[in-house]
């Protein structure tokens, strides 16, 4: 058993990923912005810590940190886009502060949602919307790259609302074929499960492998294009 931590816990990811945690025995603290949404994360079995990660500063996160004991740490949170200056402050700014907090005191276990494709050289122009969050996602995962946590990068395809499969394909060519939600859940909890994900990361879409077999030979890449 494990104390898991996931920031951004009311994400529609983090709401389906604890619920698995739990099931497999961890204790899961779902860290939410908003109080209004304490209910909806509480009903997943997980309990709700009520913070603004991007107001926080790496001393104030270290210090909640060391207070919470986490074992692990799972980024699902995200700006929404729409916004380039908040893009910027979280899913850049405060996400890599998560990491330098978790380097300095623990967790020393970090798993990073992003996106298949995600890479320094992104190809997506500046002024199209998605450039910022190309942009800011990419600094985030390398900088993630050059610390000494125990990482692994989640990199799904265009996301679906779709039934989980439990079935993915590691790939970066998706041609037309998106991730379920469900199944990103699946893969953050099978890649906390399996030790030899560590440094790896694990560009995919739905498919027909079994999510902890497709994980467990993933090739030893540390990147999502």
């Amino acid at each position: 058993m494990a104390h898991v931590g996931i920031v951004g816990g009311h994400g529609k990811i983090a709401l389906l990923t604890a619920p698995l945690l739990v099931e497999a025995g961890h204790e899961v603290t779902s860290i939410v912005r908003n109080p209004d949404h304490v209910g909806d994360v509480e009903a997943t079995g997980a309990t709700a810590l009520v913070a603004d990660i991007s107001a926080l500063s790496t001393e104030e996160m270290q210090k909640l940190f060391t207070e919470q004991g986490f074992d692990a740490l799972v980024w699902s949170a995200g700006a929404g886009g729409g916004d380039p200056e908040r893009t910027i402050a979280v899913d850049r700014d405060a996400a890599i502060r998560t990491m330098d907090a978790a380097s300095a005191v623990g967790p020393e276990r970090y798993v990073m949602v992003s996106y298949l494709g995600a890479s320094l050289d992104h190809g997506v122009p500046e002024d199209n919307d998605f450039h910022t969050y190309a942009q800011a996602k990419a600094e985030a995962d390398e900088h993630l790259r050059g610390t000494s946590l125990k990482w692994t990068l989640v990199g799904p395809t265009s996301l679906s609302l779709d039934e989980p499969s439990g079935s993915i394909e590691i790939t970066t060519t998706p041609g037309d074929v998106k991730a379920s939600r469900a199944n990103v859940a699946r893969v953050i909890a099978a890649v906390l499960a399996d030790d030899s994900t560590i440094g790896k990361a694990l560009p995919f879409t739905d498919g027909d492998v079994p999510i902890a077999e497709a994980v467990a030979q993933a090739p030893a890449s540390e990147r999502l294009a």
